[in-house]
């Protein structure tokens, strides 16, 4: 194998180690997310086996001995030359470059929907304490108690008995 091709295997095989894929999974809230996430992460295994099985193995060298004994020396000779002469061409990453800043691009944009998503739990978490509170109160609470936590109720009682509009 060569290097360049090595060290694209010993990377990706470095990367997989490194990614936490447990501690992804648990920020996941949807059962489509959790599929997709799934998904990518079974055809991320399967390149990376892939990568380490078929293409970090070197090939195995040829016994050109036990050949020229079987063969004749003049036909194998011929075949070394010819096998001697295959140039293989090295790896050159075309893709990385092209697709490196649209991938940091989506990791900024997802750390934005992250601190929306964290912000957004905060305030959720506030509204269930205040209405898990005013669960517990509601029995004892009289109205001007709760006319005080929400005064835009108490403006629309009071526009209605001013408007004479009761309901019906």
């Amino acid at each position: 194998m060569s290097g360049a091709g090595k060290k694209v295997a010993d990377v990706a095989f470095k990367a997989g180690k490194a990614i936490d894929w447990e501690g992804m999974t648990k920020l996941l809230v949807s059962d489509e997310a959790r599929r997709e996430f799934a998904t990518l992460r079974r055809a991320f295994d399967e390149v990376n086996t892939q990568l380490q099985t078929k293409f970090s193995q070197e090939p195995e060298p040829v016994d050109w001995e036990y050949y020229r004994k079987g063969i004749g020396s003049r036909l194998v000779d011929m075949y070394r030359q010819a096998y001697d002469e295959v140039q293989i061409p090295k790896y050159v990453d075309n893709v990385t470059p092209q697709y490196k800043p649209k991938f940091d691009a989506l990791l900024v944009e997802l750390k934005e929907a992250e601190q929306m998503s964290l912000k957004e739990s905060e305030r959720l978490e506030k509204e269930v304490a205040e209405v898990q509170d005013l669960k517990k109160r509601l029995s004892t609470m009289t109205a001007e108690e709760y006319f005080e936590k929400h005064p835009e109720v108490k403006k629309k009682f009071d526009d209605e008995i001013r408007n004479d509009y009761w309901g019906y």
